[in-house]
C-alpha cells in the first residue's frame, strides 16, 4: 500500500533540496540556467524524477545535461542528508518539455490571430445577403394598442 501524500511531501522536499544545491554548491561551469519544474517520486519511495529546463541554445541544454548527471552523486547525497529517509531515492534528470509545448502554442496563437486577421479583412467591404436585421418585426401601420386582457371574473385589468 502506498501513501501518495508521503510521496508527493517527499517529491516537494527533493526539488527543493535539488534547486537550492544546484544554486549554492555546485560550481560545475557546464551548468547553465538550470530551473527544476518538477519532481515525482514513485510509491516505494525508491525513486525521483526530477524534471528541468535550461534557458539558452541546445548546446547549453547538453553542456547542463551532462553537468547535472556528474552532480548526480552529491545531489543524491544532500537529499538523504535533508529529507532523512531510511533509503535515499535514486535521481534522474529529465529535460522538461514545458518550454517546447509554449513555444508550440505561442506558434499556434501567431497562426489563429493571422487567420483571424484574414476573415477581417475579406469582411470588411463585404455586404449582408439579405437584409441587414433578418428578424421579423411587427408590421409598421399596426399602431393600435393590444386590447386590455380580462381576468377571471370579468373584469378589466389595466
Amino acid at each position: 500500500m502506498t501513501d501518495t501524500a508521503r510521496a508527493r511531501k517527499l517529491a516537494d522536499r527533493i526539488r527543493v533540496v535539488v534547486a537550492e544545491t544546484l544554486q549554492r554548491r555546485i560550481k560545475d561551469p557546464r551548468l547553465g540556467y538550470v530551473t527544476i519544474t518538477d519532481t515525482r517520486v514513485t510509491g516505494d519511495l525508491r525513486e525521483a524524477t526530477v524534471f528541468y529546463t535550461v534557458f539558452g541554445d541546445e548546446e547549453e541544454r547538453t553542456a547542463s545535461a551532462a553537468a547535472l548527471e556528474s552532480a548526480k552523486g552529491v545531489l543524491r547525497s544532500e537529499v538523504g542528508r535533508q529529507t532523512g529517509v531510511r533509503f535515499t531515492p535514486t535521481l534522474t534528470f529529465v529535460p522538461d518539455a514545458l518550454p517546447d509545448n509554449a513555444r508550440t502554442i505561442d506558434d499556434l496563437l501567431a497562426k489563429a490571430k493571422a487567420a483571424d486577421a484574414q476573415v477581417r479583412e475579406a469582411s470588411e467591404g463585404a455586404t449582408y445577403a439579405g437584409d441587414a436585421d433578418p428578424y421579423r418585426k411587427p408590421d409598421e401601420d399596426d399602431d393600435e394598442a393590444p386590447e386590455a386582457e380580462t381576468g377571471s371574473e370579468g373584469t378589466t385589468q389595466a
